[in-house]
């Protein structure tokens, strides 16, 4: 006989194993392996689609950049629309969280260059204020 502690969800538990047979299995040897093939020369990669780039921002303008990767959930203020510094313009959902996306400085919005639904990287223009 053979004792163990066994513990089980953060309970310990002492336990008894009886050993049959005591003989063990012999060792297998090893199994030998044929030789390596000639490596084959492998496809070159599809290379990656390019991700869309957001519209070029509109000259003269606040351009306000995605500070994360994520969703356009929402757009709350169109391309003419006045705005003030830290009004809500958009947002923005990153890791299940939704992140309000807000005006820098006062102004117009010109140009909304992240659609409701668009995947955004960081760096991508979502809008630019005039």
């Amino acid at each position: 006989m053979r004792k163990f502690n066994i513990t089980v969800n953060g309970k310990s538990y002492e336990v008894e194993v009886e050993e049959i047979g005591g003989v063990k299995a012999p060792a297998r040897p090893a199994p030998v392996s044929a030789p390596p093939a000639a490596p084959t020369p492998a496809a070159a990669p599809a290379p990656a689609p390019a991700a869309p780039k957001a519209a070029p921002a509109v000259a003269g303008g606040e351009t306000v950049t995605a500070p994360m990767p994520g969703k356009v959930l929402r757009v709350l203020k169109g391309e003419g629309t006045p705005v003030k510094n830290g009004d809500v313009v958009m947002i923005l959902e990153a890791m299940k969280m939704e992140n309000e996306i807000t005006a820098p400085v006062d102004g117009t919005v010109q140009q909304v260059a992240a659609k409701e639904g668009t995947t955004v990287n960081p760096g991508d223009v979502l809008f630019v204020i005039g």
